[in-house]
């Protein structure tokens, strides 16, 4: 018989949330496809209209909460209130939280995915409610949850060692890719983005994603390029657009959130992809780009180097003239761009959604067969 497996998607919010809201949208058609799950997707009103227009929402039980998913107070009371009484009614057997936060007393077994740590590695990066929340709730999860789900080595490692959970409890489920291959990329033309090389960055706009290190390198740079970064909106972004403008005048274009057409027309139109984060819990954008034979350079820290293997040109984040020289490279040694570009398809050929969702499950057999 299926498990009946609920889906904590209560974070989501369609275009604003980033990896999250990827890793929710790709894992459950992947969990479903395996034919041995029921699942029931509890989600705010408005995201749950939003997901009802899935391709496999008429496989999945959608359940709405009232919930304003933007009110960080109003959500961590619908988690904490409204989420174990609504698992309970849906007659769920496992609560799979996907959002690094879970309820106190959830009522059923249930697993967390913790995305990353950032929180905890650069308070920054965070403030606020949010800040708080982050500290007073992610701990609770830890210790509430029969199991962690994160998404790299490196996160592990982070969990293990700020959260301290068992290593034996942490379970690691690699991404697969975000965007979907029967997306049409939108072509050259209608980005509009002018003649100059194209070096693309997809990160929201919070410091530890460095942006303000690749701007400076942006600006060290001899030849004209543009730098292209989309990704959310954040209270960060007017201080970086003012940076720009003081180090790198006309080099650097913020496209906000773009959609999966526009998106995988940058990445085909770009020379090269530059990821400069100081941390992250995966690092979906450089498998993006490594998918499309995108000469690639990223920093070398915490999960990048899971996700890059051989086939990426790494520097130090912390060093503006390593970044700068890093792109130079990509854009003018012929050898090492043709290199990378055979190299990038065969690393990320390593990772699938199918694998992200039987670890996935494989996580939720060691919990029910010891319920």
């Amino acid at each position: 018989m299926a498990l009946r497996v609920g889906l904590n998607l209560l974070h989501l919010v369609p275009g604003e949330t980033g990896g999250a809201e990827l890793y929710a949208r790709r894992l459950i058609p992947a969990l479903l496809a395996s034919g041995r799950l029921q699942l029931t997707v509890f989600a705010a009103s408005e995201t749950a209209d939003a997901l009802a227009g899935e391709p496999w929402a008429s496989e999945a039980e959608i359940v709405p909460l009232a919930v304003d998913p933007r009110s960080r107070p109003r959500l961590v009371a619908a988690e904490q209130m409204l989420l174990p009484r609504a698992s309970k009614r849906a007659g769920v057997e496992l609560l799979h939280n996907l959002s690094t936060t879970a309820p106190a007393f959830p009522g059923v077994p249930q697993v967390t995915t913790i995305l990353d740590l950032i929180y905890r590695r650069f308070p920054e990066t965070h403030a606020g409610f949010r800040a708080w929340g982050l500290r007073l709730l992610v701990p609770v999860a830890a210790r509430r949850s029969r199991r962690i789900l994160t998404l790299s080595e490196a996160a592990k490692d982070d969990i293990v060692r700020f959260l301290g959970v068992p290593a034996e409890r942490v379970d690691v489920t690699y991404l697969g890719p975000g965007i979907g291959d029967d997306v049409i990329p939108a072509p050259p033309g209608e980005l509009a983005l002018g003649d100059d090389p194209l070096v693309l960055t997809v990160s929201a706009k919070r410091p530890h994603k460095n942006l303000e290190r690749l701007i400076d390198a942006v600006g060290r740079l001899e030849r004209n390029v543009t730098l292209v970064a989309p990704g959310y909106a954040t209270p960060f972004e007017d201080a970086l657009r003012r940076h720009a403008e003081a180090v790198a005048p006309g080099r650097v274009r913020f496209l906000g959130w773009t959609d999966e057409r526009t998106l995988a027309g940058l990445y085909e139109a770009a020379e090269c992809f530059v990821f400069p984060s100081l941390a992250e819990g995966f690092g979906l954008p450089v498998l993006e780009a490594l998918r499309r034979g995108l000469p690639v350079a990223c920093s070398n820290a915490t999960s990048l180097p899971e996700v890059g293997g051989d086939a990426v040109l790494y520097f130090d984040p912390a060093d503006t003239g390593a970044i700068a020289e890093a792109i130079d490279r990509l854009l003018t040694d012929r050898e090492l761009r043709e290199r990378l570009r055979a190299a990038g398809p065969l690393q990320a050929a390593k990772f699938s959604w199918k694998a992200t969702a039987e670890a996935t499950i494989a996580s939720y057999e060691l919990v029910t067969r010891r319920s």
